[in-house]
């Protein structure tokens, strides 16, 4: 929940020498701190006593340091000036604008602040989420251009769906600006229904009411333990290992899991979205001699039997690892033009075919990993055995 504070500047009074402080000599604006729209006009008016000796008429008047022309001052009385300000813009702090009252030696009489704004509009993209079942914290939006120019209260306020009482949400030091979380008395099988209220001296607004079960906004911390490793050497393909979220290890639920990775030199993640409920996976269709980052993240789904997915939490810090380089590239060895028709038939047969595995063996399916591991592990045997007659005849 965020609050903005409003800070009147204090000013100085000053004293005619000779003259007694007392409380009704005390130069006066009024009025006083006034709130105002955007657009509206304003007529202050500088009033001080007789017994100061100054006449209304060698005083001036300066708006946040800058003296306002003659033009808009009005003489009242003698002891009483007045000026004019029409179509007021917003104020430039929350603290307000000041309007300050000088005499002729540019001594400060007295000033008031001008609080130049616009009443709240009904906050928006109100959202809730509880890390680990713990607590429940909402964020929210100001409405419309999402600034006031006034200080404007928001309050995140809630109650269970079919009884209790109205509560407002008090552990407004979240980090977050415009959020509150809700740490004691939590429900987990009942919803709550949850608002926000804005209300600021020129008006009040409220969000749309929403309705947040526990149970079904649950997130967590990312997977531990993150490992990334080759296999073997196979040349197009690396192991992802990770822990669970030990926040969780005492609940019920079935998470689910998602990997993405990139290449070292490019920004652009691929998302791997069939990781599914285990902690393991097989990267392939790699680029040998690369490397890699890798990221893991949880949903736990299902809490105590909930029906929905709950949200997922972040992704882990980037782990990196590298494919082996392949051999073929290492050889410096080409395809042997030579080798006539017979074998690029054999060639196209194979990449069909190739393909046709590395589709099928793309997700974290065993048995289609294992049937891709066979096959790379024969192609890589049939390259080396190749490029080792290639170079005995070439000696």
């Amino acid at each position: 929940m965020k609050t903005v504070l409003g800070l009147c500047l204090v000013f100085l009074t000053a004293r005619a020498p000779g003259v007694l402080s007392l409380s009704t000599h005390v130069p006066i604006i009024h009025p006083q701190d006034p709130v105002l729209r955007i657009g509206s006009n304003l007529t202050a008016s500088c009033w001080v006593h007789p017994d100061l000796g100054i006449h209304a008429s060698s005083l001036y008047w300066t708006l946040n340091g800058q003296q306002l022309p003659s033009s808009l001052y009005r003489v009242l009385s003698p002891t009483n000036l007045s000026v004019t300000l029409a179509a007021l813009s917003a104020s430039r702090q929350t603290s307000g604008d000041n309007l300050v009252c000088h005499n002729h030696k540019g001594h400060i009489l007295a000033g008031s602040c001008l609080y130049v704004g616009m009443p709240p509009e009904k906050p928006v993209n109100l959202t809730c989420w509880s890390k680990n079942t713990k607590d429940l914290t909402c964020s929210w939006a100001p409405g419309g251009r999402g600034e006031t120019n006034i200080s404007t209260k928001y309050k995140l306020k809630y109650k269970l769906r079919w009884y209790g009482t109205e509560k407002e949400c008090k552990d407004n030091t979240h980090t977050l600006p415009y959020s509150c979380s809700i740490t004691q008395d939590l429900h987990l099988f009942t919803p709550y229904e949850i608002w926000v209220e804005a209300s600021n001296q020129l008006g009040k607004a409220k969000s749309d009411v929403i309705t947040v079960d526990i149970l079904e906004v649950v997130t967590t911390d990312p997977p531990s333990g993150v490992m990334v490793s080759r296999v073997g050497q196979l040349e197009d393909q690396l192991s992802v290992r990770w822990e669970a979220p030990p926040a969780l290890k005492d609940f019920l639920f079935r998470a689910k899991y998602q990997i993405r990775y990139r290449l070292e030199e490019n920004q652009e993640w691929k998302v791997m979205d069939d990781v599914g409920n285990q902690t393991s996976c097989r990267l392939a269709g790699l680029r040998p001699g690369t490397v890699y980052f890798v990221q893991v993240r949880c949903n736990p789904v299902g809490i105590y039997g909930s029906r929905k997915a709950g949200i997922w939490s972040e992704w882990t810090h980037p782990t990196a690892a590298s494919t082996p380089h392949s051999e073929r590239l290492m050889s410096g060895s080409c395809d042997s033009k030579s080798s006539g028709d017979s074998n690029s038939t054999l060639r196209r047969e194979l990449k069909q075919f190739f393909g046709w595995v590395r589709k099928h063996a793309y997700g974290c399916s065993s048995m289609s990993m294992k049937l891709y591991d066979q096959w790379r592990v024969l192609m890589q045997k049939s390259h080396k055995t190749r490029n080792q007659v290639l170079q005995g005849d070439k000696s």
